[in-house]
């Protein structure tokens, strides 16, 4: 069967992916599961300059998920390279650099770093991070601006351009649409949505930064029902993430319309469940007769 993924110019060896901001560089997981059968690691996110992130604590679980407020701590694009690439280049499967910033001109210097790095398959360009004080969400709810950064990212790579979007948005079709004009291969769909946890007896919000990121279970049908809508609103893939426990979860997005998925949090309960959805998706293609994985697409009623 055929489970490879075609991304822009590029291909994945198949449509299971981590997502960024819950695998770290890679290598802490390294002990804990075959990183060959990944089809692609998304970074953690990459930043011009190192950044501390939010004040602790920056976790608190939720019912059916958890809140975060990281605040795209990193070490920056230069100590990515030297000191977290050299792993990544040595990966069977696909190393998509998150790239983050607090204003457009962030965002192209980190990319034109990173080019010079010939083991990088392409950029996811992250608009969408709901706890960040600058760029981030801000950035992501803004079609124009979405657009007009896609477009200037374009301009300095051939390798694909993933652009990842907000749910926290009235129509994210728009925003979905401005990408795809400015030059985008592929839409991640979503980021986490904006929540907040109050401690009662303190009466103040458990996360210092006040909201956070929601992210696990309880939001897997919100990514799959606007996954359903973005793929139908462009014509480039839409990989899709939010709450994938199991095959079945990762199936419910092929289905809706999804080329790729994303496991995020869930590898923080087992750090197997990558390789068990990859098999489940297998077995299901063998149970259906499906030859390739991206006929999954079609077969929504």
């Amino acid at each position: 069967m055929d489970l490879t993924v075609t991304i822009g110019n590029g291909k994945l060896p198949n449509p299971v992916g981590v997502a960024s901001g819950t695998f770290g560089y890679g290598s802490e997981y390294e002990s804990l599961i075959e990183l060959s059968k990944l089809g692609a690691i998304y970074s953690k996110a990459v930043t011009l300059e190192p950044r501390p992130g939010n004040d602790a604590p920056r976790l608190v679980e939720t019912p059916s998920g958890m809140l975060n407020s990281i605040g795209l701590a990193n070490v920056g694009v230069e100590r990515f390279l030297t000191d977290k690439m050299p792993f990544l280049a040595r990966q069977a499967c696909a190393v998509v650099c998150n790239v983050a910033g607090s204003g457009e001109d962030d965002y192209l210097r980190v990319v034109e770093r990173l080019e010079t790095h010939p083991d990088i398959f392409g950029y996811e360009i992250n608009v969408s991070c709901p706890n960040v004080k600058h760029g981030g969400l801000a950035l992501g709810t803004d079609p124009v601006l979405v657009e007009r950064l896609v477009r200037r990212v374009r301009g300095l790579t051939r390798r694909p351009v993933i652009v990842k979007l907000t749910p926290n948005v009235t129509d994210i079709t728009v925003v979905a649409r401005a990408a795809e004009n400015g030059g985008g291969d592929a839409i991640s769909c979503i980021n986490s949505l904006v929540g907040m946890v109050i401690d009662v007896g303190a009466r103040r919000p458990v996360l210092p930064a006040g909201c956070g990121g929601l992210s696990g279970p309880a939001i897997r049908p919100v990514g799959v029902a606007l996954t359903y809508r973005v793929s139908r609103a462009v014509s480039i893939p839409v990989i899709g993430i939010g709450g994938i426990m199991s095959a079945d979860d990762a199936l419910q997005y092929l289905l809706a319309g999804a080329s790729a998925v994303q496991i995020g949090c869930a590898t923080f309960v087992d750090p197997s469940i990558p390789g068990r959805v990859l098999s489940g998706i297998a077995d299901y293609m063998t149970r259906e007769q499906i030859a390739c994985v991206q006929d999954i697409r079609g077969l929504l009623q």
